[in-house]
C-alpha cells in the first residue's frame, strides 16, 4: 500500500482549473520528484496535500486514512512536513526558536532535545547561530533551517517544495546532499523541483507535469535519458 495516494485531484482558484485529475502515489522510503515548468500546478499539488488549498474533487490518503478533508495542523501532527517554497522561516526569531516552532505538535521534551541534537548534527551551522535571528542568515542558511524546522516535527514524510531556488551552486548540492540524508535516515521524500537534473538524480521515480496534468511518469533514472525530458526540462 502507497504510503501517500493522490488520486483524480481536481483543484480550481475561482474559476480557473488548476489541476486537471491528476492521480500519483508515494511509497515509504522513497524520494518522488515532481518536475515541471513553472504554472505547471506543483505547488498547487503540495498545497493540497497539506491542506492549506482545498480540494474540488479527489481524494489524499496518508497512511490508509483519507485525509481531504482534514486541517493542515491536524496532518503535520499525522507526521507529514511541508518546507514551503521560499523558506518562510520566522526573521524576528533566533534559529533556536525556530526550530523549536517545529515541534510545537510535540510533548516529550527530552526527545525533542535528541531531535535538536540531530538537526545540528545535520546542519553544524545553525548550531553555530542558534541565537541569530533567522532573518539575517544567507538564503542557503534560511533553507537548512526551514528543513531543520520541518525534521523537528519528527516526520515520516516530507514535502519540499522548490528547495535549491535561488541559492548558489554550492549550497544547491549541499542541499541536494541533505535531501539525500534525509532519506537515507528512513524519511520518505515527496520533492518538487525546477533543478529536473538535480532533482532526478537523487529520485526513485518521477512525475512530469504539464499544465495541471501528468504526462509522463517513471523511474526517475529513465526520465534522465528521455530525449523530450532532456530537450523540455535538462537544457539538452
Amino acid at each position: 500500500m502507497a504510503m501517500l495516494e493522490i488520486k483524480d485531484l481536481e483543484v480550481y482558484y475561482g474559476i480557473i482549473q488548476a489541476i486537471k485529475g491528476v492521480s500519483f502515489e508515494v511509497n515509504e522510503g522513497e524520494v518522488i520528484a515532481l518536475i515541471g515548468a513553472n504554472g505547471a500546478g506543483k505547488t498547487t499539488i503540495l498545497h493540497t496535500i497539506t491542506g492549506l488549498l482545498e480540494a474540488k474533487k479527489g481524494s489524499v490518503t496518508f497512511d490508509g486514512k483519507e485525509i481531504t478533508k482534514t486541517p493542515a495542523h491536524k496532518i503535520v501532527s499525522m507526521g507529514m512536513a511541508h518546507v514551503p517554497e521560499g523558506r518562510r522561516v520566522f526573521a524576528n526569531l533566533s534559529v533556536l526558536q525556530n526550530l523549536k516552532m517545529g515541534a510545537y505538535t510535540r510533548k516529550d521534551k527530552d526527545e525533542i532535545a535528541r531531535n535538536l541534537e540531530t538537526v545540528y548534527r545535520r546542519f553544524p551551522r545553525l548550531e553555530e547561530r542558534q541565537n541569530q535571528l533567522a532573518g539575517t542568515l544567507s538564503g542557503g542558511e534560511q533553507q537548512m533551517l526551514a528543513m531543520g524546522r520541518a525534521l523537528m516535527s519528527q516526520p515520516r514524510i516530507i514535502l519540499m517544495d522548490e528547495p535549491s531556488m535561488g541559492l548558489s551552486p554550492i549550497f544547491v548540492n549541499e542541499i541536494f546532499d541533505i535531501i539525500k540524508e534525509v532519506s537515507a535516515g528512513g524519511t520518505t521524500v515527496l520533492l518538487v523541483e525546477q533543478n529536473a537534473k538535480k532533482a532526478l538524480s537523487i529520485s526513485n521515480r518521477a512525475y512530469v507535469l504539464e499544465t495541471g496534468k501528468i504526462v509522463l511518469e517513471g523511474k526517475a533514472n529513465d526520465l534522465l535519458n528521455n530525449d523530450s525530458i532532456k530537450k523540455a526540462y535538462l537544457g539538452e
